[in-house]
């Protein structure tokens, strides 16, 4: 039986725009990326993949581009030791989807808040890019579930404001947060209960990645952030003497890889790619190999707005 492998040389190897490169080498060091170290051994591409390409002819050959925000530890974000580099989970994961079909990947890289209006432009065909999947995003594009969230609230060394939760703790904090991130709502909805309850409202400092939330807490402007429970302990990781993660909650959402709405053949193509990648263990040995919970792991579905 004819077999190929997962590029493991190419995966995480798509060269950054000079400008970008800078910059997130810049947000690389500051927060002590850590780059993962290589799976222990390579996965055999599964066999129904040639089906699939036979079934999805349209992709097989071609270039895509992802479009990511490359800020985010262990998902995506420029490898601290070639500039010119991604690497992370969201990845390799793309790219071991994109060999079951046949196609290439290539990258853009923009703040968080432009990922599906970048999607929408047609300015990148794909979007893996730990973006949480919810009915309000489904009415920009489609999306293929595919872990679980689980957030961690990040706080100073010491939680001197008590922060215990998206709750009542929150009453009088600042909070800093992503443009366009599903958390931002969450806090917003605590400002009536705040009032009624006669306690100060929280406010929220929105900024376009992950690096500037956390610099807010550690320069003292913002009291907490809360964000995938993985970023949140890598901040901790970085910087053990002056944050600590007060608590880990559940969020009600997916993340998912969103596609166009108008290409719902692409869609199933993404969606039967990625149930093959995840049959042959591939999926859960690149959340061990990027350090991330390995209960994050989710079977897929769709989630379209319909």
């Amino acid at each position: 039986m004819e077999k190929s492998v997962w590029p493991q040389a190419r995966r995480g190897t798509a060269r950054a725009s000079l400008p970008q490169r800078k910059l997130m080498l810049g947000a690389a060091i500051a927060f002590g990326l850590v780059v993962a170290a290589p799976l222990s051994a390579q996965a055999a591409a599964p066999a129904a993949c040639a089906t699939l390409q036979e079934k999805y002819p349209d992709w097989k050959g071609k270039t895509l581009v992802n479009a990511i925000n490359p800020h985010t530890p262990g998902y995506e974000t420029i490898d601290p030791k070639d500039p010119s580099k991604y690497i992370g989970f969201d990845i390799d994961l793309g790219e071991a989807i994109g060999e079951c079909l046949g196609f290439k990947l290539t990258y853009k890289p923009v703040v968080f808040a432009a990922l599906l209006t970048t999607l929408a432009a047609g300015q990148a065909d794909i979007v893996i890019s730990d973006i949480y999947a919810t009915k309000e995003r489904a009415k920009a594009a489609d999306f293929i579930t595919y872990s679980k969230v689980f957030d961690g609230v990040l706080v100073a060394k010491g939680n001197p404001k008590g922060i215990n939760g998206i709750n009542m703790s929150m009453c009088g904090a600042a909070a800093a947060e992503n443009t366009g991130y599903v958390e931002v709502p969450l806090i917003q909805a605590l400002i009536p209960e705040c009032k009624k309850a006669g306690k100060a409202e929280p406010t929220i400092q929105l900024y376009d990645n992950n690096a500037n939330c956390i610099q807010a807490i550690l320069a003292g402007r913002a009291d907490t952030y809360v964000n995938d429970v993985n970023t949140v302990d890598s901040a901790v990781k970085a910087y053990p003497d002056k944050l600590e993660k007060a608590i880990a909650v559940t969020i009600p959402y997916s993340v998912g890889i969103a596609v166009p709405k108008d290409k719902p053949k692409f869609r199933d193509a993404v969606l039967a790619a990625l149930i093959e990648v995840q049959k042959a263990g591939t999926h859960m040995e690149l959340l061990k190999k990027h350090g991330l919970d390995v209960n994050n792991f989710k079977e897929p579905d769709i989630l379209t707005a319909d």
